[in-house]
């Protein structure tokens, strides 16, 4: 005859076994290398904090959110790049005009971090890294892509250092509500300032006319120069023949005679006419 299975024993041998390890598993927490956990109790904020390894906390009464510290990036592109894109945050470029009027779309890149020691407050405050990310890193790049170049002209964000220049601006102006909530900015940079394509043709037709005016200027330059070096080697000419003829004497001109004399006396001398020639007497 078969023993009877008691049912509650068993019951009774498996909550002995499961519960304790339910209770340790939710106990023992992990944090990663590079994130924070705020520990939080019946969903307020406790004031501890988690480093990266391994804590334990009151299983079932509190719970931990994650925070990550690694760098951040967030990053304004077009649909069709941002499948792509390796960023952690994107969104689609911001769109404003020069201060003479010409319309562009931003594309720029933020590089951030949460400061470790503000984690608490940003929980308290925005809840989770998605929530400050939104709220406050895209809002407020975004309203100063679109503000800041509204100071410059069209022309120095096209050819100019004025893309560099915007964005150190844009920087200077999200440090502080940055460090005011609890983010460390690391830097801003203007990828691309994407201009219609009218205004793009009407600069390169514009550079295109400066090459050739240049091209025209210096070969005038060249003919000028040309001219002028021949000119100058005909004043040196004329000025070297001058000397000559000022050099060349009466006393110089009978001692190149005396010199070239070969000793001999001429034979015949012309009389009182040309063709009237008198044989000389030899010695």
């Amino acid at each position: 005859m078969k023993p009877q299975i008691n049912i509650n024993s068993l019951i009774r041998s498996a909550l002995f076994i499961i519960l304790p390890v339910l209770i340790l598993s939710a106990s023992f927490k992990t944090v990663k290398s590079g994130e924070v956990g705020v520990v939080t109790r019946f969903g307020a904020t406790t004031g501890r904090v988690l480093e990266p390894g391994a804590s334990f906390i009151f299983p079932f009464v509190e719970s931990v959110r994650y925070i990550n510290t690694k760098k951040l990036t967030y990053e304004t592109t077009s649909g069709d790049k941002q499948v792509n894109s390796k960023s952690d945050y994107k969104d689609f470029p911001v769109d404003t005009n020069t201060k003479d009027g010409q319309q562009v779309d931003i594309y720029y890149t933020v590089t951030f971090s949460i400061d470790p020691m503000k984690a608490q407050w940003i929980v308290e405050r925005f809840g989770s890294e998605a929530a400050v990310v939104e709220k406050i890193v895209k809002t407020q790049s975004r309203i100063w892509a679109r503000n800041i170049p509204r100071s410059f002209e069209a022309d120095d964000l096209y050819s100019g250092d004025g893309s560099d220049r915007a964005g150190v601006e844009i920087s200077e102006k999200l440090k502080g509500p940055f460090e005011e909530n609890g983010i460390v900015l690391d830097s801003v940079g203007i990828r691309e300032i994407k201009f219609s394509e009218q205004y793009v043709a009407a600069i390169e037709a514009k550079q295109i006319e400066a090459v050739r005016v240049e091209t025209e200027k210096n070969r005038a330059e060249q003919a000028k120069f040309r001219k002028e070096a021949t000119i100058t080697e005909a004043e040196a000419q004329a000025r070297a023949q001058e000397l000559q003829r000022q050099t060349l004497s009466g006393e110089l001109l009978n001692k190149l005679w005396i010199e070239k004399w070969d000793g001999k006396l001429p034979t015949y001398v012309t009389g009182e006419s040309a063709t009237n020639l008198i044989q000389l007497p030899q010695p």
